[in-house]
């Protein structure tokens, strides 16, 4: 066969996890941007909460987009990963739209990478917090 068929995230979910990301934030007492994409990185849902950093707009879409073309979080597993290899860890920086800080989580149904959600706006752990929440309301979804 020449095709294949691919799952993609639906925006009612990117939706979902975008606002579970936001409740959190707001219990953090921050201001978040959200970039929710789906299996091929293409931007599903994005928003920017009231007095989030203007610069997390791009880090919470390169968060995202690093998280899904790799299939893994984006900051401490990435810096696992690369840290012993000087080729890796001075060539990934070089990738478009790649970033390693924390906050970009692939979403993945059963074995399928359907999408991803970054999250910026505050320290990487608390977007990581963030997006975590995100995730978790998937699992709750209907």
């Amino acid at each position: 066969m020449k095709t294949q068929s691919l799952l993609s995230i639906s925006l009612e979910a990117a939706m979902c996890a975008a606002g579970a990301a936001q409740r959190r934030a707001a219990e953090l007492e921050m201001a978040i941007a959200v970039s929710v994409v789906d299996h091929s990185g293409v931007s599903k849902l994005f928003c920017r909460m009231d007095g989030a950093p203007l610069v997390a707009s791009e880090a919470a879409w390169k968060k995202a987009r690093t998280a899904v073309g790799f299939g893994m979080p984006t900051g401490a597993a990435w810096h696992e990963f690369i840290k012993d290899d000087p080729i890796l860890n001075a060539g990934a920086h070089e990738l478009q739209d790649f970033i390693l800080l924390g906050g970009g989580l692939p979403i993945y149904v059963g074995e399928s990478l359907v999408g991803a959600i970054g999250v910026a706006g505050g320290h990487y752990l608390k977007d990581e917090e963030c997006a975590k929440a995100g995730l978790a309301a998937l699992d709750v979804m209907p």
